[in-house]
């Protein structure tokens, strides 16, 4: 899979949530969503048209491709795991929690997400 940045990875994020996964999403709701320009998430639309992750058509909504589903649907998955983590375990503040997952998520391993993940279906369980 070609590889992206973190900025790259959190519009496709934005799209997931905002779209539910199937639907568009408008390119206002992702500016508005992530606290950039209007500007800035059309030039990260082309480039994630570019690539094969979104459907960009001008004036209309912004679609997942399925590998950007499958990547959004794998970021989105981090971030919740490492905020439940951070905020069930460490007792850290929601928002805090939620910031720094949004941080972390681009660069944990895979191993350290399934650990996490163990962890708290073990513990969710107990």
């Amino acid at each position: 899979m070609k590889k992206l940045t973190y900025a790259m990875e959190n519009y496709l994020e934005a799209i997931y949530e905002l779209s539910g996964g199937s639907c568009g999403a408008r390119v206002s709701d992702i500016s508005e969503k992530l606290g950039v320009t209007k500007a800035s998430v059309n030039n990260a639309m082309v480039t994630l048209a570019n690539k094969g992750f979104v459907i960009n058509e001008k004036y209309k909504e912004v679609f997942l491709t399925p590998a950007g589903l499958e990547q959004a649907k794998l970021t989105s998955e981090k971030h919740n795991i490492i905020r439940e983590f951070f905020t069930k375990v460490l007792k850290i503040d929601e928002e805090i929690a939620d910031e720094d997952a949004c941080s972390i998520e681009h660069v944990i391993s895979n191993d350290s997400i399934r650990a996490m993940k163990d962890y708290l279906q073990i513990n969710n369980n107990s």
